[in-house]
């Protein structure tokens, strides 16, 4: 799920913003590894983890937004068949939590793998709603808080290199996400002009369909991050040689 697959790719990204970067330049948020190290994927992983506290308050002189939250424009359920099928859509959904991961394990090259790992992920949007629920219906809007603890990614992509004035740049040209989560929390308040009756309906549903209801946002959800973070991630490795992070 949710910036999971960011937190690979982020290590690309930690450079300064310059178009005519020196090999010898050194932000703060960069922590520098050699291809000689015989233990560089450990470094790697350490320079992922020296990240996280930028990445939550961003980094203005590459233009990266902090990830705290992260927002994303919508997504459209149905949790239900049949004509009168449940329906819910979640609209403005800010994700919190992504700067928080651990990176488990990667492997480099192209593809690459990386298994992320975060204690939760916690999303608030506006929620709209349509049809039946079991046998009440279900129209109704308010708000939505999703949390998923315990938080497991593996993340893979591919990149292409060129090589300009003498430095080499990528490109990521895909991304894909399998997720595992041990624990789901959702809930709707303010619906139906505050019935309790429904709004109890929609939470003892959420409550006992926690893992449905995360399969059928999963397809849109991985569809729409690979898009946000594959075109930031993009934007900016056009102007960043690789030399930067990775030493000789």
């Amino acid at each position: 799920m949710m910036g999971s697959m960011i937190v690979f790719l982020f290590l690309l990204l930690a450079v300064d913003d310059s178009t005519t970067l020196s090999v010898n330049s050194n932000p703060e948020y960069v922590k520098q590894c050699s291809r000689s190290d015989p233990k560089l994927k450990t470094c790697l992983i350490n320079a992922l983890h020296h990240l996280r506290p930028y990445l939550s308050v961003g980094i203005p002189e590459i233009e990266l937004p902090s990830v705290e939250p992260f927002r994303m424009d919508e997504l459209t359920l149905s949790l239900t068949g049949g004509t009168n099928g449940y329906k819910v859509q979640l609209r403005e959904l800010f994700v919190r939590g992504a700067s928080n991961y651990t990176v488990e394990d990667i492997k480099l090259g192209s593809p690459f793998e990386a298994i992320v790992r975060m204690p939760a992920l916690i999303l608030d949007a506006h929620y709209t709603s349509s049809g039946v629920l079991i046998i009440l219906p279900a129209s109704g809007n308010g708000t939505f808080h999703g949390r998923f603890d315990d938080l497991k990614a593996l993340v893979k992509g591919t990149v292409s290199t060129k090589v300009k004035d003498g430095k080499t740049y990528l490109n990521l040209e895909n991304l894909d996400v399998d997720l595992e989560v041990k624990n789901v929390h959702m809930r709707v308040r303010k619906i139906f002009n505050n019935n309790r009756i429904l709004t109890e309906a929609t939470n003892l549903f959420l409550r006992e369909n926690g893992q449905e209801v995360l399969k059928a946002m999963e397809p849109q959800l991985k569809k729409k991050l690979s898009v946000l973070f594959a075109g930031i991630v993009n934007q900016l490795l056009r102007h960043v040689p690789v030399e930067v992070f990775l030493l000789p």
